[in-house]
């Protein structure tokens, strides 16, 4: 019979081994804060169009609610840290800027794939009942993650950890395995404040705290309408996500650029022409993000953004882009259109 610190030494060790770079186990069970966040975030009407956050509150507040035979979670960290500054591209007026974890490939298809291959071993290993989640169900993951020793919850509510800095994309395995867990990380953010005060929108009304309604990675990936006119000039060039609180984090010294190469930015995406990109139909589009996160979004919604960040550019040589799309047959395209058109010099007739 293999002993409980043999069993744990031996996942660990495959999971380095499959290529994950961080790992920790924790109880199949959340502590009553993580809960309690969850529930004044919904109450506050915090997540906005995100109604999948509150449709199964109870699940993603307690593993086994979800799943009742789970008795511990494998945690799983794989680093998508940049090899550049993620904010390097924001001064580029006549460019989008993209989120550094859509640069590449889809991360769900490349950490569901190393899960697998993790719960694979465990069954054939250990025979125990095993999940396997990737954001793609109601699971806390960061909350599991610091219960896990991985990292912590930052100011910026998102994972840090001593080693990756913010470049982390999580996965779980929920197992019938009784694992001895590890100790759980602390808070290491000290005084820093640096995450909140960068953030171009103030979406964090207190530390630990997000208003997602007004995230610029909600606003430009979740949110499926016009996007408020008065967040528009806050957005910049930024066409699909938002780095900033995750880039300025001083942990982040620490972290070395990823070694996964499916991660790594394709050259298109690292500062795309933002006239090419509104030029898009649905086809193109489909084409340009095939395997890409971006994918997901749709082309109206791409370049309802691609559009706002024309307004914001200033560049009176894109104002004719914007003008085409005026009469466009998707209404937050159009929207968007006359928008950037009235920032870049009046209404564009139609």
């Amino acid at each position: 019979m293999i002993e409980a610190a043999d069993q744990k030494r031996l996942i660990r060790e495959r999971a380095l081994a499959i290529g994950f770079d961080a790992i920790g186990f924790c109880r199949a069970g959340l502590g009553p804060e993580a809960r309690e966040r969850l529930a004044a975030f919904l109450a506050a009407g915090q997540h906005g169009d995100m109604g999948w956050l509150g449709s199964r509150a109870s699940e993603r507040g307690d593993p086994r609610r979800l799943w009742p035979e789970a008795r511990s979670v494998i945690a799983t960290g794989v680093s998508y840290a940049p090899d550049r500054d993620p904010l390097g591209t924001l001064g580029l007026a006549d460019r989008g800027s993209i989120s550094v974890y859509a640069q590449g490939r889809d991360y769900h298809d490349l950490v569901k794939g190393m899960l697998k291959h993790l719960a694979q071993y465990l069954v054939a290993r250990f025979a125990p009942g095993v999940k396997v989640f990737v954001d793609t169900a109601p699971v806390m993951e960061k909350p599991l993650a610091q219960q896990a020793g991985i990292g912590w919850q930052g100011k910026h509510t998102n994972l840090v950890s001593r080693v990756h800095g913010s470049w982390l994309f999580l996965g779980e395995i929920y197992t019938t395995l009784e694992i001895e867990p590890d100790n759980g990380e602390t808070d290491h953010c000290g005084s820093c404040s640096r995450c909140l005060g960068v953030c171009p929108t103030d979406a964090f009304p207190a530390p630990y705290r997000l208003d997602a309604t007004r995230c610029i990675s909600y606003l430009t990936i979740e949110h499926r309408g016009p996007i408020p006119e008065e967040l528009r000039p806050r957005i910049g060039n930024r066409i699909y996500g938002c780095d900033d609180c995750l880039a300025v984090c001083p942990w982040n010294r620490f972290a070395r650029p990823t070694a996964h190469e499916k991660l790594y930015a394709r050259k298109d995406l690292r500062a795309p022409q933002l006239a090419e990109l509104a030029s898009l139909d649905d086809t193109a589009f489909r084409a340009m993000f095939s395997g890409s996160p971006v994918k997901r979004l749709g082309r109206d919604r791409f370049v309802r953004n691609v559009l706002i960040a024309i307004g914001n550019s200033a560049e009176a040589g894109l104002r004719p882009v914007a003008a085409r799309l005026t009469q466009d047959a998707s209404p937050v395209v159009a929207d968007a259109a006359r928008w950037a058109c009235n920032q870049l010099g009046g209404m564009a007739r139609p």
